[in-house]
């Protein structure tokens, strides 16, 4: 398996502090299954910035120390970034780094209660420029929660979104697992990662989640999730059905 989302780069985030986490976050990744990871630090959230380069250089070395103690897993470059208005400048100057460095794709964060008005516009100059934005881990957002059709609006322009596995495995509560069913039934999430932190708290559950998605939707959705995470580190265009707007009715219900 591939997890386009982790946070295993030593010391540069809320993730792993140490390498001998950095070591125990792989080996957990390996009997999980994945044999791919996409080191995705977060930069510019208020806390944490992580730059381009730098990614790549700890990314080679983190690979290095793996290759050495006979860990079979790849890192990947990646990083998961605070959406802000002049992403595309960040981009030119190498500051923001694209999915795998060579691909168009681009993680953006929201913050965790809001949607800024200006995404819009922003994922639109993205795409005009070439880049292909992926919100990261819309289940989470509390406006997206109370108002889905936040999410419809973007996804039906082109943007993808990423589900967490956790989310899934109702790790981040019972609302949160229901949401992410509701997004996954109305077609608005296109790949699900394990955004892992550690081994403990936010640790790895990909498997987990693939096996809760073949037993609610079938083993052809858990093939269209997987293949587009390959797809995303390839650079090829990611696989979509059209989406729906969730029943306001039902997210009431369902969640509050």
């Amino acid at each position: 398996m591939i997890d386009i989302h982790s946070h295993i780069l030593p010391g540069v985030d809320d993730g792993a502090q140490t390498i001998e986490e950095s070591i125990q976050m792989a080996e957990a990744a390996v009997k999980d299954g994945i044999t791919h990871i996409v080191a995705t630090p977060h930069h510019n959230n208020g806390a944490f910035n992580n730059y381009k380069n730098n990614i790549k250089i700890q990314v080679a070395e983190l690979n290095r120390t793996f290759q050495e103690r006979g860990i079979n897993l790849q890192v990947l470059p990646g990083q998961e970034t605070r959406v802000f208005g002049e992403m595309i400048e960040g981009l030119r100057v190498n500051e923001v780094l694209p999915i795998n460095d060579d691909t168009n794709y681009v993680f953006v964060e929201f913050p965790s209660s809001s949607v800024p008005r200006y995404a819009s516009q922003l994922f639109f100059d993205m795409q005009v420029a070439g880049y292909q934005p992926v919100i990261v881990h819309p289940e989470r957002n509390k406006a997206i929660i109370e108002n889905p059709d936040l999410l419809y609006s973007f996804v039906k322009k082109g943007t993808y979104a990423q589900l967490t596995a956790a989310s899934v495995c109702g790790k981040f509560g019972k609302k949160v697992k229901k949401f992410s069913e509701q997004l996954i039934e109305a077609n608005l999430v296109h790949l699900v990662a394990t955004d892992a932190h550690n081994t403990t708290s936010r640790g790895f559950c990909l498997s987990e989640a693939y096996s809760e998605i073949r037993k609610n939707y079938g083993l052809d959705l858990v093939y269209l999730l997987s293949e587009n995470a390959e797809d995303l580190i390839a650079g090829r265009v990611l696989q979509a059905e059209p989406p729906h707007h969730i029943n306001k009715k039902k997210k009431v219900l369902g969640l509050f």
